[in-house]
């Protein structure tokens, strides 16, 4: 054989070597590209008809969010807000209509507080999710989406509204939009994404006005057919069996112009969360726990009379859930409460910081309402507050909702012209 013939078939042989070689990585490229198709595909559902079938309630729960999605919502009164309610509706189940359904409200970065919520309330929950940009509004609907598919307890118990600026259109998160969203498996791996989107977060921070009163109106009106509700703030944690002892108390009978006092307490966040009045009194004597507000503005809660709560005698305290004293509404009191649909919605002209339970309050008060104080029942918010936990406009946003309350009472006098209290 020739030089020339050799060095040709040489060539010949390195080149069909390097071909293989370039479709091993094409083949081995192709194979990774399916195993990661295949790892997302297990995270969420398949599509119906496919070889893994997924469980049926999971086909109905998507083919609901995306109608509700596709609806497009509705607009607040104001224009600014656009609802999407529910946007994942808890199961249907077995409840009563005689029940005490709880309502809350939060920004994306406080959800990771939902998780003690389910698992203190036994009851129903209402929910309302504010996000304040597209990106939010993307990360709300993966979010909720992922504890409803990944969370037995909150699936059963838990609906999910959603508010966003009236811009926003919410959209359902296609398997290439999921991210990590898609590699989580259980309940307890969503709940951790949830905390550390809150990481390093300021509430109320931002450009976009916080509309507190308005997620609580949704919340409260998302219970459904449900006799009573307990409104609270995300980070505030009820005392056990408090929905199960209240159900007690009003097999009794309860007046509808009557709302039940629950005292606030805050607790450090470094101590575990007592379940009972004994528990909580015991922190409460050594500096762990102090009453809600106690810092930042005493008279917000003074008319609950927590000395009066603390030291009531065993005869005034029964086993069983009771109420406690009646008090009166003084200005610039704040209470949560138990209350039934008569009371008065919130007004949704008050965002961000300041007087927006204050001026829900001081309409109860006008509309006749009575303040009945339990006896034994409790709140706790996870953390003292303290002043320089807060936004840099906090300040300036008191003022202003300072003004709308003055307001606000003008025209409770229109509305309530035969009151015979005043605020």
């Amino acid at each position: 054989m020739s030089p020339v013939v050799r060095c040709s078939f040489f060539r010949v042989v390195l080149v069909a070597l390097l071909l293989v070689a370039l479709l091993q990585l094409l083949y081995l490229s192709l194979l990774s590209s399916l195993h990661g198709r295949q790892q997302q595909r297990s995270a969420y559902p398949v599509p119906v008809g496919t070889a893994h079938q997924e469980p049926r309630w999971q086909v109905e729960q998507r083919e609901r969010l995306k109608d509700v999605l596709s609806s497009g919502g509705i607009l607040d009164a104001s224009g600014q807000y656009r609802i999407y309610r529910p946007l994942v509706a808890h199961e249907e189940g077995n409840w009563a209509r005689r029940d005490v359904a709880l309502a809350s409200h939060a920004s994306l970065s406080n959800m990771g507080h939902l998780q003690d919520l389910v698992e203190r309330w036994e009851g129903r929950i209402s929910f309302a999710l504010f996000s304040a940009n597209t990106a939010q509004t993307k990360l709300a609907t993966l979010l909720v989406y992922a504890l409803a598919r990944l969370c037995q307890p909150v699936r059963q118990r838990v609906s999910f509204h959603l508010v966003c600026q009236s811009g926003d259109m919410a959209t359902f998160p296609e398997l290439e939009d999921r991210g990590e969203f898609a590699r989580l498996r259980t309940c307890q791996s969503v709940f951790a994404k949830a905390v550390s989107m809150g990481a390093h977060s300021v509430n109320y921070a931002g450009n976009v006005s916080y509309p507190n009163n308005l997620l609580r109106n949704v919340a409260r009106a998302g219970i459904g057919n449900v006799e009573f509700s307990l409104v609270v703030d995300i980070d505030m944690v009820p005392s056990e069996r408090l929905r199960a002892d209240f159900l007690a108390l009003a097999a009794g009978g309860v007046e509808r112009q009557v709302v039940f006092v629950v005292p606030a307490f805050e607790i450090r966040h470094t101590r575990r969360l007592p379940s009972n009045k004994e528990e909580l009194l015991r922190l409460y004597q050594v500096g762990e726990v102090r009453a809600f507000y106690e810092e930042l503005c005493p008279r917000c809660q003074a008319p609950t009379n927590y000395s009066r709560w603390i030291n009531l005698s065993e005869k005034e305290s029964s086993a069983r859930l009771g109420v406690a004293y009646i008090v009166e509404w003084r200005d610039p009191w704040e209470p949560f409460y138990i209350g039934g649909a008569e009371v008065p919605a919130y007004d949704e002209r008050f965002k961000q910081y300041g007087f927006n339970r204050i001026s829900q309050a001081c309409e109860m008060n006008m509309a006749g309402f009575s303040f009945a104080v339990l006896d034994s029942a409790f709140l706790l918010h996870k953390g003292h507050k303290l002043p320089g936990d807060f936004h840099s406009q906090k300040e300036v946003e008191n003022r202003r909702n300072r003004q709308l309350f003055r307001g606000f009472k003008e025209e409770l006098k229109i509305r309530y012209p035969n009151a015979q209290r005043h605020c």
